[in-house]
């Protein structure tokens, strides 16, 4: 005979009976945690849960990129030490002017 079974004979009735209701104890705590698991409720939380994450991941490097944007075309028309670059600002603002112009004139062509 092995160990394991000289062991397990050695113990009495009140020692496998402790231990079954302790196994089956631990097996239904296992059970009950897989129920929760597949539980449809619990499925679509968790796949609300994954795609909210990632719609926040999605926005928050869409601002990232819009605010980097922004800092990058605001460096083109304003100095470090906060000036204005008049020089820049001038000829964009007489195309922008220009553009307007022509939308004004070619939204009148339509009218008529």
């Amino acid at each position: 005979m092995s160990d394991t079974s000289r062991t397990s004979d050695a113990r009495t009735p009140a020692q496998i009976e402790a231990d079954i209701k302790r196994r089956r104890e631990a097996l239904a705590e296992t059970l009950d945690e897989i129920g929760v698991r597949v539980h449809p409720k619990t499925i679509v939380g968790d796949a609300k849960a994954k795609f909210v994450s990632s719609v926040d991941h999605t926005v928050g490097r869409a601002y990232v990129g819009a605010n980097r944007l922004v800092s990058d075309v605001k460096a083109q028309f304003v100095s470090e030490d906060g000036a204005p670059r008049v020089e820049r600002i001038v000829p964009v603002a007489v195309v922008m002017v220009g553009l307007v112009g022509l939308l004004a004139v070619t939204a009148r062509r339509r009218k008529r």
